[in-house]
């Protein structure tokens, strides 16, 4: 097996002829001949391998899919049209009506509405709890909990979960760990060698890299026995008409999971990634080991200033001595833990749009992953439809900002970041003490 920077330029595509194109070329067609009816008879009943219509399946995107697994551990992936939908479909294909999950109380506030809204109304129960405290999630467990669902890095405050302590509670209760790991990549963190089972992304973030096509991705590293407790699992280990009368476990064996994922759910509600964005994330993942150690080193460099400023309360950055997760960061993040973190400003709410709107090189987006930095304000923004009391759970306050690191020389942003907190500031800043340690209020 070849070393992940190799893989992640040559994995999922050799050129092929007649003119043998080097990068993957954007197949743009909705549909595939077949050379004769006997062919399509057996694509159509999936007992050969092929493509048939977009919606489930195109080369530019397959060779997305085998790259992305390759860099993850996995035994394959499906591409999905954003990382919402792979949220989405990764879950639903593990929890039908009147089924249950345990869900990170730190997540994103698309997920949180997706989880607490639209999962709800299909009869989904959620039970939030503390990514840092295993035991919640244990004493979590329902008879008919289906899944443990968490982010590697949490967005926005950088929380690192003990991946392996909550596998191991997942696994005694029977259910598989899905872990969203958009804001660690494969470049620093691959949640398979950690216990989890199937690892979801947004594309559209570190693995594009530059805010320029949405998508998502699910990865199944094909780990969890499914056909252990057909029981519990009838869309998996019981005969389906649907696909013949035999069970996916039985056809697919350890891809069984991702055949449901893509055979029923990417197929029935249709959220296709397109060729063109696979192309462009085909590119992305080319440079990320590159990409990520930059984001990386020059994000840490922000968090240790902002950590000595006076008009900052708090910083919330794994990688500086004293937060909660530097253990774990030490432990499981090698190469660090990415760009995205947040802090809060001294000032109060009222300092937020002063401190915004005086930024100059960061800008007011609601993204992250790419190669301009980036600045947000949660509650407001990306967490403004959680309740009062879901932010304090997720430990967002009114003067927490988030920050996405880009790929600009970090003097640069500390200046633009100094410039912005003069502004919200104003004389305060000059009297107020600097923050002690990081993740620790003054």
């Amino acid at each position: 097996m070849h070393h992940p920077a190799t893989q992640q330029i040559h994995a999922g595509y050799a050129p092929e002829g007649p003119h043998h194109p080097v990068a993957v070329p954007v197949h743009q067609s909705t549909a595939y001949r077949f050379p004769d009816h006997a062919t399509a008879v057996a694509l159509f009943r999936q007992e050969a391998p092929g493509f048939t219509y977009s919606r489930t399946g195109n080369p530019t995107v397959a060779a997305f899919e085998a790259r992305l697994a390759a860099l993850e551990g996995g035994v394959g992936a499906v591409g999905t049209a954003s990382g919402q939908s792979a949220v989405a479909l990764a879950l639903l294909a593990l929890l039908p009506a009147g089924t249950h999950l345990v869900a990170s109380s730190q997540l994103y506030g698309g997920t949180v509405d997706l989880l607490t809204d639209t999962f709800g109304d299909l009869g989904i129960a959620v039970t939030s709890v503390d990514p840092a405290d295993p035991g919640a999630w244990t004493a979590a467990v329902r008879p008919e909990t289906r899944a443990f669902f968490l982010e590697a890095v949490t967005n926005p405050l950088a929380t690192l979960p003990d991946l392996p302590a909550l596998a191991d509670a997942a696994h005694a209760a029977g259910v598989p760990v899905v872990v969203d790991a958009t804001l660690a990549t494969p470049a620093l963190y691959r949640p398979l060698e950690h216990g989890a089972d199937v690892v979801v992304h947004s594309a559209t973030k570190f693995l594009g890299g530059h805010g320029a096509a949405l998508g998502g991705a699910i990865v199944d590293g094909g780990t969890f026995d499914f056909g252990a407790d057909p029981e519990r699992w009838p869309r998996l280990a019981w005969p389906q008409a649907r696909f013949g009368g035999r069970s996916l476990v039985e056809r697919h064996g350890r891809s069984a999971y991702l055949a449901l994922v893509r055979a029923r759910f990417l197929h029935d509600l249709g959220p296709s990634l397109a060729p063109a964005s696979a192309a462009h994330f085909l590119q992305g993942l080319e440079t990320l080991q590159l990409r990520m150690a930059r984001h990386t080193a020059s994000a840490l460099t922000v968090a240790e200033h902002l950590a000595a400023h006076p008009a900052v309360a708090r910083v919330h950055h794994p990688g500086l001595p004293g937060h909660p997760s530097a253990g774990l960061a030490a432990r499981d993040f090698p190469h660090g833990t990415g760009s995205v973190f947040s802090f809060d400003l001294a000032a109060g709410p009222g300092a937020v749009g002063p401190f915004l709107d005086a930024l100059a090189l960061f800008q007011l987006v609601a993204n992250v992953g790419d190669a301009r930095s980036l600045a947000c304000h949660p509650a407001t923004m990306t967490h403004c439809r959680l309740s009062p009391e879901q932010r304090v759970a997720a430990g967002i306050a009114e003067t927490t900002i988030r920050l996405s690191v880009g790929l600009e020389d970090p003097a640069d942003l500390i200046a633009d970041l100094d410039r912005a907190l003069a502004v919200a500031a104003g004389p305060v800043a000059a009297s107020a003490a600097p923050v002690a340690a990081a993740g620790a209020v003054r």
